[in-house]
């Protein structure tokens, strides 16, 4: 037999080698598993850094009859009595007919879980627009905040451009959340935002994009601002995007992708689908 159509145990086991340093060089896909509908997804990513991300369709939102869906926040127990602080008692609170599709948190918070920026739940305004400058992530000017009519239309706008709209009446806010700074303003990022930035965090933020969705994101390890904002910016296609904590504070719960962060809060961001 000629020696060039030999088969040994040597050679199989050399081509498995190859083959297996072939496949270990390949780009691997950057979803480790996801779980999706026709109106909202959820799903972890390993580029450019690992992170965990759950988008809505922005047209399945707002006071629409035929909608499953309603973005919400939420702070307090229902009595108004004492904040929530966890996404097992928001799950609990919850009417029998809602589920909690996916949730995160909404923001920073005092001592007492109460929120520090403009916040309004169902038309209600828990905290007034605060335009002051100051110290920590919040006064990072610009800030913004993240804010939907009754309509359902989601916005991210800076915290001096909603604070005009507010007083010519141009804007009625049905929910709103403030933070700080903003990732991503008019496709352009935070001019605070150092590329060379060694201080890194985990963080959590949400972005309006392009394809009509609203991007709710959790990086899965440390990043500086600048790589999270590119994140939304260049890989989420969001041109508005805001940043709203991160550390400890950073937290999402999202069943689908077995993610259930087990941290106290102070108001929170979710999506409840009623269609049970």
């Amino acid at each position: 037999m000629p020696r060039s159509t030999l088969t040994t145990p040597y050679t199989l086991l050399a081509a498995a080698l190859f083959a297996l340093s072939i496949s270990a060089c390949q780009p691997t896909t950057s979803d480790a598993y996801m779980s999706s509908t026709e109106d909202w997804s959820c799903q972890v990513q390993d580029s450019p850094f690992r992170y965990s991300a759950c988008h809505i369709n922005a047209d399945v939102l707002g006071d629409k009859t035929d909608s499953p869906y309603a973005l919400q926040l939420f702070w307090q127990q229902t009595d108004g009595s004492e904040p929530l602080l966890t996404f097992d008692n928001l799950v609990d609170a919850l009417p029998a007919q809602q589920n909690l599709a996916f949730a995160m948190n909404a923001g920073m918070y005092n001592e007492s879980y109460a929120p520090i920026g403009y916040t309004v739940i169902e038309g209600k305004e828990i905290r007034a627009l605060n335009t002051k400058e100051g110290g920590g992530n919040f006064h990072l000017l610009p800030n913004g905040v993240l804010w939907w009519d009754k309509a359902g239309k989601v916005q991210i706008s800076e915290s001096n451009a909603l604070n005009a709209q507010l007083k010519t009446g141009q804007a009625q806010p049905w929910y709103a959340t403030q933070s700080g700074p903003m990732l991503v303003i008019d496709g352009e990022i935070h001019p605070q935002f150092n590329p060379d930035s060694t201080s890194l965090k985990f963080r959590n933020g949400a972005g309006v994009c392009s394809d009509g969705s609203i991007q709710l994101v959790n990086s899965n390890e440390p990043v500086s601002f600048y790589q999270f904002a590119s994140l939304f910016r260049d890989d989420l296609k969001c041109p508005n995007a805001l940043f709203l904590d991160g550390g400890i504070a950073s937290a999402l719960y999202a069943p689908s992708i077995d993610k259930h962060d087990k941290k106290e809060m102070g108001v929170i961001i979710g999506v409840v689908d009623t269609d049970n």
